[in-house]
C-alpha cells in the first residue's frame, strides 16, 4: 500500500512538471508572437503615416490648383501674376515631396516582411496620380509662361500708349498755346488818349502850322504809351475828359459818345469787328 502511494505521488509530480514545461513554451511563444505584431504594427503605422503625409501633400496640391486660373483673364496686373506663380511654386514644391516620400515608401515595402498586395497597389495609385499632377503642373506651367509673354506685350503697349498720350498732351498744350497766342495777335488792338501835346511828345501825332494833323505817320512813335486790348471783350474806355475826337479812321455808326454824371466822356464800341476793320490803333486827343 504504500508503494503505491509513492508510485502515484511520483507520478503527479512528473505531471506537473510536464505541465508547468509547456506553459512556459506557450508563454515564450506568446510573447515572441506579441514583440512580432508589435513590430508588424509600428512598421504598418509608419508606412499609415507616409501615406497620410503624401494624401495631405495632394490635397493641397488640389487646393493650389484651384487658385490657379489661367483661364479667367483675371491675370491683370503683375500682383495677380505673382501670386499665380508662388501658387505654382509650392505645388512643385508638394510634387518633389511626395515623390520623395513615395520612394522611401517604395524601398519600405521592398524590406518590409509584413508588405501586402494591397500596399503595393496603393503605391502604385499614388505613382499614378503623382505621374497624372506633374503633367498638370508642366501645363499650368507652359501656360503660365504665355501668359507672361502676353502681360509683358500688354506691358510695353501700355508704356507705349502711356508715352503716346504724354506726346500728345505736350503737343496738345503747344498747339493750345500757340492758338491762344495766335487768337490773342488776331484779336488784339491798342489805344491811347491824350492831349495834343502829350500826343506830339510820344510822336505819335506830328502837327504844323496850317498843315492838317498826321497820326502815326512815323514808325518812331512810342509804342509803349499803347494800352492793348482784346477787341471782343474791351468795348468801352473811359476817358477822363468832357471833350475829345477820333484822330485814327474808324466807320461812323460803330461806336458811341457817353457821358457820366459828371459830363466826362466814356467811347463805347457797338460794332467791335467793323470799327476795327480799317485800324487796329486807336488815338483819342482829349481836351
Amino acid at each position: 500500500m504504500k508503494k503505491l502511494l509513492l508510485l502515484c505521488a511520483g507520478v503527479a509530480f512528473f505531471s506537473s512538471c510536464g505541465e508547468m514545461k509547456r506553459n512556459e513554451a506557450l508563454k515564450a511563444q506568446n510573447d515572441s508572437l506579441n514583440v512580432v505584431l508589435a513590430e508588424r504594427d509600428a512598421e504598418l503605422d509608419g508606412i499609415m503615416a507616409a501615406f497620410n503625409e503624401v494624401q495631405e501633400g495632394f490635397r493641397l496640391i488640389n487646393e493650389a490648383e484651384n487658385r490657379v486660373d489661367l483661364q479667367s483673364g483675371q491675370m491683370e496686373g503683375a500682383s495677380s501674376a505673382q501670386k499665380i506663380r508662388e501658387d505654382i511654386r509650392f505645388i512643385s514644391e508638394k510634387l518633389q515631396s511626395n515623390r520623395d516620400r513615395i520612394a522611401e515608401l517604395e524601398k519600405q515595402l521592398e524590406n518590409s516582411k509584413y508588405a501586402s498586395g494591397q500596399l503595393k497597389k496603393a503605391i502604385a495609385n499614388l505613382k499614378e496620380e503623382l505621374a497624372a499632377k506633374t503633367q498638370q503642373i508642366e501645363t499650368l506651367q507652359t501656360e503660365l509662361a504665355s501668359k507672361n509673354i502676353r502681360i509683358a506685350e500688354l506691358d510695353d503697349a501700355v508704356a507705349g500708349l502711356t508715352q503716346n498720350v504724354n506726346d500728345l498732351v505736350a503737343e496738345n498744350k503747344v498747339k493750345e498755346a500757340l492758338v491762344a497766342t495766335q487768337d490773342k495777335a488776331l484779336n488784339a488792338a491798342w489805344f491811347v488818349f491824350g492831349t495834343s501835346s502829350e500826343l506830339k511828345d510820344q510822336k505819335i501825332i506830328s502837327k504844323k502850322f496850317l498843315q492838317k494833323t498826321k497820326v502815326l505817320e512815323n514808325d518812331d512813335f512810342n509804342k509803349d504809351y499803347f494800352t492793348q486790348i482784346d477787341i471782343r471783350t474791351d468795348k468801352k474806355i473811359k476817358l477822363y475828359s468832357k471833350d475829345a475826337k477820333l484822330l485814327t479812321p474808324h466807320p461812323e455808326g460803330t461806336y458811341e459818345w457817353k457821358k457820366d454824371d459828371k459830363g466826362q466822356l466814356t467811347l463805347v464800341i457797338t460794332n467791335p469787328n467793323k470799327f476795327w476793320s480799317i485800324s487796329r490803333y486807336l488815338v483819342i486827343e482829349v481836351k
